[in-house]
């Protein structure tokens, strides 16, 4: 590939990476706007938080298909079309069940894309899939730091309105569904021509990357959502754009860190029990903690988050035969977002239950025990991910 088209290709990875988190990471900053706006519950607030894992679990697999019968960057296209359309409309929501409707609809756009991208990564960039994957991890990460880090900053000058920011954190999205019809390299037709759409479960790569991945989404997600009323409800509310801002650039160091030494470290043991070891350490400090230790910990926590997200997208195009990439990344995705929509959900009831807002965290330290036993016997393999002539081909 010439130079010029690699490039193109760099950045459409990248930008694509950041349009997968503009706008879900545009509620947190607003969650006690909202909360107070539409009179929502702890419990209310966890099934907001957890409707886009949700949907990442639920339609993963409808990506796959997309990028099997259309192409990878037609099914990018169209995954950026939706999520920008349902987040506009998530800002006009008067009450409840329409925020949730649109929310679904937003993640549905979120999930169509996800599956696309280690494709994409293994057609443009296939001898550089470690170094694409960590291109695009890193604009998922700057898509998660802008909305936290630029929203408290933008209420001033939007009145105190969460639906005026929900619209400036969409209209990013169209402008890179723009940039990738008019300029982002063409699918490999042989890849595309071959690939599978539905998963093969029966690997055990799927289940092990489903794991690694569920725990840490369900440990990034319910903090996000949770953090802020936490802090609130205990009179910490000068901490909450710091620990927030903290917990999402925190992933930053370790994006740029993976740019140079991912294909290192993607097939090791020692970097997920390190990072495993660091957000359990880093969830006790959040509830412990007060002040500056609070920011501290929420950097750690999503340094760990951050560098075990990139390591698990760089697995399956390594391991995987060309044709099942989509389909075993979406069948991650599937698994490890099913585990993450029930974590933030629990997290609520939890809090409801007893009425302590400390307890919302026990299922988040639950998911960091998981991640640093599992973590200790990490084996990775590409005999685990060979494909079987039973599963459906296009």
């Amino acid at each position: 590939m010439p130079f010029n088209q690699k490039l193109i290709a760099i950045t459409s990875l990248w930008l694509a990476g950041a349009g997968l988190r503009l706008t879900v990471l545009a509620i947190p900053p607003v969650i006690t706007l909202i909360k107070d706006d539409l009179h929502l519950s702890a419990t209310e607030v966890g099934i907001l938080t957890g409707l886009p894992v949700s949907l990442f679990a639920l339609a993963a697999v409808v990506g796959s298909l997309l990028a099997a019968r259309a192409g990878a960057s037609r099914a990018l296209l169209i995954g950026l079309l939706v999520t920008a359309a349902a987040s506009l409309v998530r800002s006009a929501s008067g009450e409840v069940r329409l925020l949730y409707s649109a929310t679904i609809m937003m993640s549905l756009g979120v999930a169509i894309m996800q599956p696309t991208l280690p494709l994409l990564v293994r057609t443009w960039l296939p001898d550089h899939i470690a170094f694409g994957t960590a291109v695009y991890s890193n604009g998922l990460l700057i898509g998660e730091i802008l909305p936290v880090a630029v929203t408290p900053f933008l209420l001033p000058f939007v009145g105190t309105s969460w639906r005026i920011s929900i619209v400036v954190w969409s209209v990013p999205v169209l402008m890179i569904a723009a940039w990738i019809l008019l300029t982002a390299p063409k699918d490999a037709p042989q890849i595309t021509q071959r690939q599978r759409w539905w998963p093969n479960w029966r690997i055990g790569l799927v289940w092990q990357l489903g794991l690694i991945f569920g725990c840490i989404t369900s440990m990034y997600f319910t903090v996000n959502g949770f953090l802020p009323i936490y802090l609130h409800s205990i009179g910490q509310d000068d901490v909450i754009e710091s620990a927030l801002l903290a917990l999402n650039l925190g992933q930053l160091p370790a994006s740029i860190l993976l740019l140079f030494v991912a294909s290192r470290l993607v097939m090791r043991a020692w970097p997920y029990f390190c990072c495993a070891l660091g957000a359990f350490a880093s969830i006790i400090f959040l509830v412990f903690g007060t002040g500056i230790l609070t920011t501290l910990a929420s950097a750690v926590l999503g340094f760990c988050c951050g560098a075990i997200l990139i390591l698990v997208l760089a697995l399956p195009p390594l391991l995987c035969p060309p044709q099942d990439v989509a389909s075993t990344s979406a069948a991650v995705f599937t698994l490890s977002y099913g585990c993450a929509v029930i974590v933030p959900v629990a997290s609520g009831v939890v809090w409801d239950w007893t009425g302590s807002p400390a307890s919302a965290f026990l299922p988040v330290g639950t998911c960091a025990l998981l991640l640093l036993a599992h973590g200790r016997n990490l084996h990775f393999s590409p005999s685990t991910a060979k494909s079987t002539p039973e599963e459906p081909a296009i």
